[in-house]
Parts: C-alpha cells; structure tokens; sequence
C-alpha cells in the first residue's frame, strides 16, 4: 500500500549545459521522511521499507532499505527494474540531493540519467567511502546503474559522472551491459 504523501518536486539551480548544449542539470531533494512509505510484506525478508518519492518531472523514485544497504529505481515500474535490486557490497546510505541529467525533447526537457551519491561503511579491507551511482533512465526494462565513480579518490568525480551518463547511459543496455567504475577506483571489497 502506497501512502498519498509525495515529496513535492524541489528544483534546485540548474548547472549550464555541456559544449554542444545538449544535456543539463537539475537537482531535486530526495528526504525519505516526505515520501510515501510502505513496509515490506512478509516474504520480502530482507527489506525493511519502500519508500516512494517524486522526483524531476514527477517521475516515481522507489528507494528501498534492506540489509543496511539502498536500492534506488526509477520510472512507473520502478519495483521491477533491475536498479531496485542494484547496490553497492557495503552497507550504505544515501544523499537527500539527486542530480538529473536532461536533454531537449519537443516541448521541454526528458531525464535520461540520474547521479545520486552513495556513503558506504568501512568494511575490514575498505575506508569509509562515498560512490557516485550513475543510474539510466528510460521505458520499462531499461533503468539499472551503468557507471560509478569514487568520490574520495577523484578530485572531479562529479565531472565524471556526468562524462558517464552522458556517454555512456543513454545506449546502455540493461541486463547486458556491465555497469563500470570512471577514474580512479578503489573497487569495493564483495
């Protein structure tokens, strides 16, 4: 059961577009405790709660918590897409700030990629972390992570988050593609 309360779409200053004035910035807040929230049934054991947010034209953001670790999708079928059971190996937990990446379609702007910034626990072989998922967007079937970016280690990783769902999410292919690591990377121990 959904419950009606819906974060209220907060856009935030957009970041001017690259060189060939194709793709944006915009930034909404994503604060849980504004969202609809349901319980996981019974059989979902390791989730412990849904979350169901509004993000950048009113699209559904479905943030899940489970096994101290978050699973973020996208779109109207956000539950089935394989971004909802997309984390990184370490416990973690996210940022209140989404970054959408828009291009120009007839009539206004579409999200095709978003940047949201994942805070990873120290584990016995890694330092407290934070991680830049890239995760594409588009129809049914096609949002899962295509890129992350270690934000410690990269002086410019939100450059090159951008760089990643610029160039690389708007032709990923979901289920086929294997999502990588941009810049200098520290890759999570599993």
């Amino acid at each position: 059961m959904r419950i009606a309360r819906i974060l209220p779409l907060l856009v935030l200053a957009p970041v001017a577009a690259d060189a060939q004035g194709r793709t944006e910035s915009v930034y909404t807040k994503l604060i849980l405790t504004e969202c609809g929230e349901e319980l996981s049934a019974p059989d979902q054991e390791m989730e412990s709660a849904r979350y169901w947010c509004r993000g950048y034209h009113d699209l559904e953001v479905m943030v899940a918590e489970g096994d101290l670790r978050f699973f973020v999708s996208y779109g109207p079928n956000a539950e089935n897409e394989l971004a909802a059971s997309e984390t990184l190996p370490q416990f973690n937990t996210i940022h209140d700030t989404m970054e959408w990446r828009v291009q120009p379609v007839e009539g206004g702007w579409e999200a095709f990629a978003t940047i949201l910034r994942f805070f990873t626990d120290e584990t016995e072989s890694s330092p407290r972390g934070q991680v830049l998922v890239v995760t594409r967007l588009g129809e049914t079937g096609t949002v899962c992570h295509v890129a992350y970016v270690d934000a410690l280690l990269n002086p410019n990783a939100n450059a090159l988050a951008r760089e990643a769902a610029d160039t690389i999410a708007r032709d990923f292919v979901c289920g086929h593609d294997e999502p990588g690591w941009m810049g200098i990377t520290r890759e999570p121990a599993m």
